[in-house]
């Protein structure tokens, strides 16, 4: 397989390197030299191809390869990705286009649980987001990951980006035309993560509560909670407080802890 990437060169000009992507675009292989053809136009450390359908958890597409697909890439998707600002963004219909999560992350994203204990072992500095519409149901994210030694992409590698975009999105169309079936058929059901948000805490707290406390752990800042309710930060931390009095918590792990405790008893149940 290595040695179709090897197809594609740096030194090449792009139009027999967009070529040689085309030959591929309806093979198992297609990922692999997508990714050699994007390693032509910008740097990055690592790259994931994940589809969002709805009602199923997050699909891997590449790295196909186990021995390519880290612990804390498993954790992202067996229920992390729930608190992903990205997920929330296909979620709410972002429009295709590129997307870095520095653009649409909460203000407190870092100091999230999430962030702490899952997004932080990926060790990126930067995380570049080409969205593709597929279907109606189905949103591709290629996300290309740069470490501390590449710092923040640059400009010209984001217009490079935003020149293709297109071009691969209508590649990756067709890809998905005749592959889907090979990935959906191990699409897992996000129905137990969609019983635990709706129902996490249903008894001791109230709806606002319950909507305060998804944003908390979304990293949202009590200002910008009080923005995105419309309601004033003085209300916003007077339900912080009777959160955290309610649930018998006193930081935002202690409710994420919770939080996936109580997923886990659904899945067990499910």
């Amino acid at each position: 397989m290595r040695d179709r990437v090897n197809q594609i060169h740096t030194n090449e000009s792009w139009q027999k390197n967009l070529a040689v992507l085309i030959e591929h675009q309806r093979l198992r292989s297609f990922p692999m030299m997508l990714e050699a053809f994007l390693s032509t136009l910008c740097f990055f450390d690592t790259i994931l191809l994940l589809t969002y359908k709805k009602s199923l958890r997050p699909i891997l597409v590449h790295p196909s390869d186990p021995a390519e697909q880290s612990d804390t890439l498993r954790q992202y998707i067996n229920h992390s990705y729930v608190l992903d600002p990205l997920f929330h963004a296909i979620k709410d219909t972002a429009s295709p286009g590129i997307v870095r999560l520095a653009d649409i992350m909460p203000d407190s994203f870092k100091s999230t649980e999430y962030y702490q204990t899952c997004y932080q072992n990926f060790g990126l500095v930067d995380e570049i987001n080409l969205l593709i519409r597929l279907d109606d149901e189905v949103t591709c994210a290629i996300t290309l990951g740069r470490k501390a030694s590449l710092e923040s992409i640059s400009r010209t590698e984001l217009n490079a980006l935003q020149e293709f975009h297109p071009v691969i999105s209508a590649l990756m169309r067709q890809f998905w035309q005749t592959q889907s079936d090979e990935f959906l058929q191990y699409g897992r059901s996000d129905g137990p993560m969609k019983r635990a948000l709706r129902t996490f805490a249903s008894g001791v707290l109230t709806q606002r509560e319950r909507e305060i406390t998804d944003l908390i752990l979304r990293g949202f800042s009590s200002q910008a909670i009080a923005d995105h309710l419309t309601i004033s930060v003085g209300t916003v931390k007077v339900h912080r407080k009777n959160i955290h009095a309610r649930l018998n918590t006193s930081t935002q792990a202690e409710i994420f802890t919770q939080f996936i405790n109580h997923l886990n008893h659904l899945e067990e149940h499910h």
